[in-house]
């Protein structure tokens, strides 16, 4: 049998092993990232032996501390959903997002394979279609808002406290550029169905532009798809924009509470490292760490943080010990969880409040 012939000429055969090559290329490089963060570049920053003697030195309080903070920060991953989809319940949305965040932990893609998972899940349990669309949709979007909005927060805090701001300043007035065109065309989509239609068109026209150079299809979305976006959200967001913007936030905070009480714990005193600047090496990585490079952005996480927390004063093999141990706390749990959910979510397919 021939080849079938692809609209840019390219045989279809010759176009997956194309793409399978970048598959692997893409992932020996994400391996090789990881491999040389935990084996050559933290060892050289604190050697493990030294690390492990600070680890040992954490008290049952501390570690009480932790584990409750670990529990709270799992706790928040459900209000946003059960907010943007009205009728999911805690102990469902609970297990939904342990699911979907625990595979785009593990899988490549990052958070665009753990979009998919919660809209399988979702489905499954019989949502419609509509209903799941715009859950996913809101809560992505809030999330990646609050990423944006974070170095800005942490730039200005900074300056106000005399710090350095040089690479977090670049860092934030990309944030601001891209948070002041996501947010004007949210307004836009919002504000009518006509304005709704032309900015679907306009954006739709621009990303069949770009996978053109790339060589790839145009997109399948249009107008027609942000004016029932439109229909779909407006009401909902009228009623509870604030609530989810609260929610989305809350998530957010809990895991950068992770990160401040993990140093903490280890002993690194805010003489030498200050909440502000925990945060703004936080906020700085969360965005970094967004880019899919890595399944998880383990390597790239670690990295930045270490960096940024020893920059600031933080002694090495302290700054080590509480990057790992807030690693740990914000990965594992669920990654256990996640599984354990993904093995019997198929058991709760009927739809109840309580889940």
């Amino acid at each position: 049998m021939s080849s079938v012939d692809t609209p840019d000429g390219a045989p279809e055969s010759r176009k997956k092993q194309r793409a399978g090559w970048k598959r692997y290329v893409f992932g020996g490089a994400g391996i090789a990232i990881v491999v040389v963060t935990f084996a050559v570049v933290l060892p050289r920053i604190a050697d493990y032996r030294d690390v492990w003697d600070v680890v040992t030195t954490l008290t049952w309080e501390w570690i009480v501390v932790l584990s409750a903070a670990m529990a709270l920060n799992i706790a928040t991953f459900a209000p946003p959903w059960m907010i943007a989809l009205p009728g999911l319940g805690f102990k469902q949305s609970l297990r939904m997002t342990q699911a979907s965040t625990a595979l785009s932990i593990v899988a490549p893609g990052g958070a665009a394979v753990g979009m998919a998972g919660s809209f399988g899940m979702l489905r499954g349990w019989g949502y419609s279609t509509s209903d799941v669309t715009r859950a996913v949709t809101l809560t992505g979007v809030w999330n990646q808002l609050a990423n944006l909005v974070f170095p800005v927060v942490a730039l200005f805090l900074l300056k106000a406290n005399g710090g350095e701001t040089a690479l977090l300043g670049t860092v934030a007035f990309a944030g601001v550029v891209v948070l002041g065109v996501v947010v004007s065309l949210l307004v836009l989509v919002l504000y009518s169905e006509s304005l709704a239609r032309e900015v679907g068109d306009a954006v739709a026209a621009f990303v069949s532009w770009v996978k053109a150079r790339v060589r790839r299809g145009p997109v399948a979305f249009g107008g027609a798809s942000f004016v029932r976006f439109r229909n779909d959200v407006v009401d909902l967001l009228a009623r509870r924009w604030h609530v989810l913007t609260l929610a989305s936030l809350a998530g957010s905070l809990t895991v950068f509470l992770l990160l401040l009480l993990s140093l903490r714990a280890v002993g690194v005193p805010a003489s030498e490292v200050d909440a502000i600047e925990i945060f703004a090496a936080w906020s700085l990585v969360r965005i970094i760490g967004a880019i899919p490079i890595t399944p998880g952005g383990f390597g790239i996480v670690e990295l930045g943080l270490t960096t940024a927390l020893v920059a600031f004063g933080g002694a090495n093999a302290k700054v080590v010990a509480a990057v790992l141990i807030y690693r740990f706390l914000t990965v594992v749990p669920t990654l256990v969880l996640g599984g354990l959910a993904a093995i019997t979510w198929r058991s709760r397919a009927a739809i109840s409040p309580d889940g």
